[in-house]
C-alpha cells in the first residue's frame, strides 16, 4: 500500500511539474554550429531544468525580429541583425552570448599561404552588405590590408558558386562557418584564418524583447542559465556534441567532428557580452545604417540578468 502510494505521488508530482512548466519559443535562423546553444540545452536536457518547455522554429532574422517585437516568439538568437534594429530603436536587447564571434574561416584556393597574398585578388561573397563581408573587412584589416583599395568583392551567392569561382580561378578565396571549411577542404583549398581567433564580432545568444525583460525577468535568467549550461557542455563533452550535431545538423560523424574541432574555440562558457566585440559591432553596425550619434552598450544589451545568472551558477570576477 506504502509503494502504491507512494508511484501515485510521483505520478502526480511528475504531471504536476510538466504541467507547470513555462512554454516558451525560441527562433532560430538555421541549422548550424553557431546557433546550437539553446538547441543542445534542449537535447540534454537544461531547459527543462530549468523548468521550460521549449518550441525551436526556424525563422530568419527580418521574420525574427517582427515576431519577437509582436510576442509570436519569446527569444531569438541571431545578435547581428537584431542589434542593427535595436540602433534603430526597436525595443529588444541582447542577454546573453554564447557565441562572441562567429567561427568564419577565410577558404582560400592552396597557391596562397598568408591573408596577405590575398592582395589584389577577388574574394566570393554570398551577397554584398551581409555577415560575411563585414567580417571579411574586419580580417584583412586585422591583417593591415585595405579591403576598400586593396581588395576586390564579388557577390557570387551560395557557396556552391564561390566553391566553382575558386574551383576556375575567379575568386581567390571566400568566406565561411563550419562545415564550409571541410568542403573546402576536400576540395582541395585551404584554411589561412578564422576570424573568432583575431578579434570578438559577437554572432550568437539570447535576444528578448524589452517588455519579455521587464515583465519575465525570472523566465529570461532560466533561459540564460540553460544555455550557459549548454556551452560548458559543447566544451567539455565532445562525443556528446558531436553525436548532437550529427542529429541536429543531419550530417555523418565525419563532417559533425570536423565542425566540433573548427568551432569549439568560438564557444564561451559564461554567457558574457563581450564589450569589446559589441563595440566593434556597434560601429560597423553604425556606418552600414549611415547612423552618427553615439550608441551606447545599454542601447543594445541588457546584462543585469546575466549577471544574476552566473551569480547563480558560481560564475564570480566576469
Amino acid at each position: 500500500m506504502v509503494q502504491l502510494l507512494g508511484a501515485l505521488l510521483s505520478i502526480f508530482v511528475l504531471h504536476t511539474s510538466v504541467d507547470a512548466a513555462d512554454k516558451i519559443r525560441i527562433g532560430i535562423p538555421d541549422f548550424t554550429a553557431q546557433f546550437g546553444s539553446l538547441s543542445l540545452a534542449q537535447k540534454r536536457g537544461f531547459l527543462q531544468e530549468e523548468g521550460l518547455q521549449t518550441e525551436f522554429i526556424r525563422i530568419n532574422a527580418i521574420v525574427g525580429l517582427a515576431a519577437l517585437v509582436s510576442g509570436e516568439i519569446d527569444y531569438y538568437t541571431v545578435i547581428g541583425p537584431l542589434v542593427a534594429a535595436a540602433i534603430q530603436g526597436a525595443p529588444i536587447k541582447v542577454v546573453a552570448c554564447y557565441v562572441p564571434s562567429a567561427p568564419f574561416a577565410l577558404i582560400a584556393r592552396p597557391e596562397f599561404k598568408s591573408v596577405q597574398e590575398l592582395r589584389g585578388k577577388t574574394i566570393g561573397l554570398n551577397t554584398f552588405g551581409g555577415n560575411i563581408e563585414v567580417v571579411a573587412r574586419l580580417i584583412f584589416k586585422h591583417f593591415g590590408l585595405d579591403p576598400d583599395k586593396e581588395i576586390k568583392f564579388l557577390a557570387l551567392g551560395v557557396s556552391e558558386h564561390r566553391f566553382a569561382a575558386m574551383k576556375q580561378g575567379l575568386a581567390a578565396a571566400t568566406l565561411g562557418t563550419p562545415p564550409l571549411d571541410f568542403f573546402g577542404k576536400k576540395m582541395g583549398f585551404v584554411v589561412l584564418t578564422r576570424a573568432h581567433e583575431l578579434f570578438s564580432y559577437p554572432a550568437s545568444g539570447v535576444i528578448a524583447s524589452v517588455k519579455k525583460i521587464k515583465e519575465r525577468p525570472d523566465e529570461v535568467k532560466r533561459v540564460v542559465k540553460a544555455g550557459i549550461k549548454a556551452n560548458r557542455y559543447f566544451r567539455q563533452n565532445r562525443e556528446g556534441t558531436i553525436q548532437f550535431m550529427m542529429e541536429w545538423m543531419k550530417i555523418d560523424k565525419e563532417m559533425a567532428t570536423a565542425t566540433y574541432e573548427s568551432a569549439l574555440k568560438a564557444f564561451n562558457d559564461d554567457g558574457s557580452v563581450p564589450e569589446d566585440g559589441f563595440r566593434l559591432l556597434i560601429e560597423e553596425t553604425k556606418k552600414q545604417a549611415k547612423v552618427n550619434r553615439e550608441v551606447p552598450l545599454s542601447d543594445v544589451a541588457d546584462i543585469s540578468i546575466l549577471k544574476e545568472a552566473q551569480r547563480e551558477l558560481g560564475i564570480t570576477g566576469r
